[in-house]
């Protein structure tokens, strides 16, 4: 399991300046204990960091964990594809990947776990009722997600109507040992002068990378899920997030 907490979290300053974000606490637990807790309650015990903004404070805090870490040490340049090709040489098996900055049910994590599928994103299909928690007007922030046959057709584009979202991608996903080598070799063969929706290569979002997975190279399947997470993303989250009932196996 590869764990992408590299990023600054500028949006929950000032709790991050002396911390990573996913150091953040929610409901009195650091963000990561929740992530790296559902993983052991999965019995999963390969376990790697990617950090950049605060890495040394990070490590400190998780020196008594069997962790691998992996610095990205253009954290303040680069976005999270960049992050997660950090850790290249932890690729060589099934390979969960998991933004830093989400807290799931373990159940979850176990449904992705359980996928034979190449490539499974988990993906919300009651994303609205979280969305309308944290937000106004979910339609803002929420971004595309097609499906057609059972496959992921597009994700990650802006949104006009809520018809063009079957779902919502919630930063954790799975590539199999069978293809990963294909997923590295497709992303060292991207045009790095490349422009993908509107970024530059370093700073190319995960959704833009998966999208050109969906177009280029191969199946994308969804992994159904109601509920059962957060996204940790700003103060504004925490205070409005504080009150969900949700149980998160810890």
């Amino acid at each position: 399991m590869l764990i992408v907490a590299a990023g600054q979290g500028t949006r929950l300053r000032p709790l991050t300046n002396e911390m990573p974000k996913c150091m953040v606490k929610f409901k009195n637990k650091s963000i990561i204990d929740y992530i790296l807790k559902a993983a052991k309650n999965c019995g999963i015990n390969d376990i790697a960091i990617i950090n950049g903004y605060k890495f040394e404070v990070l490590e400190k805090y998780l020196k008594s964990e069997n962790l691998k870490f992996f610095n990205n040490k253009n954290y303040d340049k680069t976005n999270m594809v960049s992050s997660l090709f950090c850790a290249e040489e932890f690729m060589d098996d099934d390979l969960i990947i998991s933004y830093a900055d989400i807290i799931y049910q373990k159940q979850i994590l176990e449904k992705l776990m359980n996928s034979k599928d190449n490539f499974s994103v988990v993906v919300d299909r009651k994303w609205k009722e979280l969305w309308s928690l944290r937000m106004e007007n979910p339609l803002d922030d929420a971004e595309t997600l097609k499906i057609k046959n059972g496959s992921i057709i597009e994700i990650g584009k802006k949104a006009n109507s809520y018809y063009e979202i079957e779902g919502q991608y919630i930063g954790l996903f799975k590539i199999s040992k069978k293809i990963i080598h294909q997923v590295i070799k497709f992303y060292h063969n991207l045009n790095k002068a490349g422009v993908y929706d509107g970024k530059n290569f370093d700073n190319m979002f995960m959704t833009s990378f998966i999208q050109m997975i969906i177009d280029n190279l191969l199946n994308v399947t969804p992994i159904f899920i109601d509920g059962g997470w957060v996204e940790i993303d700003s103060l504004d989250d925490l205070k409005k997030l504080e009150k969900i009932n949700e149980k998160f196996d810890i």
